[in-house]
């Protein structure tokens, strides 16, 4: 009952320990990590490092395999891109458990003690979440001892040794017993640490402890798998591809390599079990790489035939209106919000081609524009559900103040630009009428409505602009010309009360002139608040 009470306690803390050391991790670098998937390249051994960097940012290869698969499902990273970056995956988990094999249990409370003493009396962000990364640190080798602790009881067990032997025997079951592990855990470092932490009370000899390893290995692979449920057929590929490396590597190092990397082993750390499994651990994945990346177009063309193409693929597969949107990319919080400014980007090129057609349907005879002004209204106002939903959900993780701020100011940047597809919406609807009861506005008229859209729209596309690059210089330029978009609101409106008045034009088509010059102007209010919200960043 002991054993099972400490061990349980050491799994708790040690998951809360790597999870708190993640966050840390992420919050410090959360934009570089942005950069990082940006300059993603499409050479895969960069997808190697990337995979890895991810990895022992957030602490989680399953995390980054989903991650990952959300890319793939999203069209942001093709299949060959993904290969890289799940392999290198591999890498970035022997960097944990390289850590966890160093016996540092016993300045563990230290750790603890020294980092919240700084996290309390600092107040800048960097530090708490340098911080955190050590409080992380600490916990998770308090959860190491506890581990251990279970283990020294079970390594003077008869019953142990005899288990032991077997698995040395029969290394298909070492194999299915990390596998359940992992699948259960859905941490392969978890089931790594078990390893570790009985190899440190010699119950584990290498021979024993390599199979379950491998079998970690295959069950890291389940889910990223079930993740595809629902998903596009290349996510899938992607999937299938990363368990057939796994499984590929584990019968190429169970048939040829057993032997000489456990001699390799031996050599580097004489017997220090705990050691020697870490370094297996890197070893495996770094030659798994060397050997079977050079192979990885052969797994991609395998991966097809397993979710075969077919001729009407693209017709078959869900339409998503979002492009960049998906909550697998939740687990990393930074490049989920790097994600939603893409798709809140791509919101906004819809508002502008509704905005356009809606004033060209007032110049043009033909209904189209008024038509495709209606359409993309009615994708802006599907795109406003899905961004927000999507931002709602992001809020529940754990976010920097940065990052928080960054949220709030998307949330009202979308808000805005559903009221400028909203307003393009409502000239559409006036231009409709204008054709339906042959009102024809006079030239000055058109003249006037000309130049203050010109403006307008000039303003909500230098305020996605400003957003985009994140030029507050822009953003200034925005605010300010909205001045002059008032005065020529006011000119414009007191000129077509002059000609009210003389007689030069009907009430009917003053009515429509002043609502659409009203639309207009709340076009250029709509982007100087995008551009106000640029400069809370």
């Amino acid at each position: 009952m002991e054993v099972s009470i400490y061990l349980i306690t050491g799994l708790g803390l040690f998951f809360y320990g790597i999870n708190i050391m993640g966050d840390g991790l992420q919050k410090i670098a959360g934009e570089e990590l942005k950069f990082v998937i940006e300059k993603l390249s499409s050479n895969k051994f960069i997808g190697v490092l990337i995979g890895a960097i991810i990895t022992t940012i957030t602490q989680s290869s399953a995390a980054t395999n989903i991650m990952t698969v959300g890319f793939v499902n999203t069209a942001i990273i093709n299949l060959q891109q993904a290969v890289g970056i799940m392999l290198g995956t591999n890498i970035g988990t022997t960097v944990t458990a390289q850590l966890i094999s160093f016996n540092i249990e016993t300045i563990a409370p230290a750790i603890i003690g020294i980092s919240m003493l700084v996290w309390i009396f600092t107040k800048k962000i960097k530090i708490k979440n340098m911080c955190e990364i050590f409080i992380g640190v600490g916990i998770l080798f308090i959860g190491m001892y506890f581990m251990k602790s279970a283990a020294l009881p079970i390594s003077k067990s008869d019953t142990a040794k005899y288990l032991v032997s077997y698995l040395i025997n029969y290394p298909v079951l070492g194999i299915i017993i990390g596998f359940i592990l992992t699948s259960i855990f859905k941490s392969s470092t978890a089931t790594l640490a078990i390893l570790i932490a009985f190899a440190s009370q010699n119950i584990l000899p290498v021979y024993a402890a390599l199979p379950i390893m491998y079998g970690d290995n295959i069950g890291g692979c389940v889910a990223p798998l079930m993740s595809t449920i629902g998903a596009t057929k290349n996510a899938k590929r992607a999937s299938i591809i990363n368990l057939i490396f796994s499984i590929m590597g584990t019968v190429l190092f169970i048939l040829v390599l057993h032997s000489p990397i456990v001699y390799i082993s031996e050599k580097l750390n004489p017997g220090n079990l705990s050691r020697q499994i870490a370094n297996i651990h890197t070893i495996f994945n770094l030659i798994n790489i060397i050997i079977l990346i050079p192979l990885s177009a052969y797994f991609i063309k395998l991966s097809t035939k397993i979710v075969p193409i077919t001729d009407d693929e693209q017709s078959q597969q869900k339409i998503y209106m979002t492009k960049f949107l998906d909550e697998r990319l939740l687990e990393t919080p930074s490049i989920a919000l790097s994600n939603v400014e893409n798709e809140v980007i791509r919101m906004a090129s819809r508002a502008s081609r509704a905005l356009n057609a809606s004033y060209e349907s007032i110049k043009s005879d033909s209904d189209e524009n008024i038509n495709s002004a209606f359409k993309y209204y009615s994708i802006i106002s599907i795109l406003e559900i899905d961004i927000i939903n999507f931002l709602l959900a992001l809020r529940k993780k754990k976010l920097s103040e940065q990052e928080t701020l960054k949220l709030d100011v998307l949330f009202h940047i979308v808000t805005n630009i559903k009221r400028v597809g909203k307003n393009a919406n409502d000239i559409a609807q006036r231009s409709m009428q204008i054709k339906k009861e042959k009102i024809d506005l006079s030239e000055e008229a058109k003249s006037e409505l000309d130049e203050i859209f010109r403006f307008a729209s000039k303003n909500f596309y230098d305020s996605i602009t400003a957003i985009k690059t994140s030029d507050y210089e822009l953003a200034d330029i925005v605010i300010e010309r909205e001045k002059q978009i008032d005065i020529l609101e006011k000119k414009y409106k007191k000129l077509h009360l002059s000609r009210l008045y003389e007689g030069n034009c009907s009430v009917e088509k003053g009515i429509y002139f002043l609502d659409i010059v009203n639309s207009i102007k709340s076009v250029s209010d709509n982007a100087k608040s995008i551009a106000q919200e640029l400069n809370r960043m």
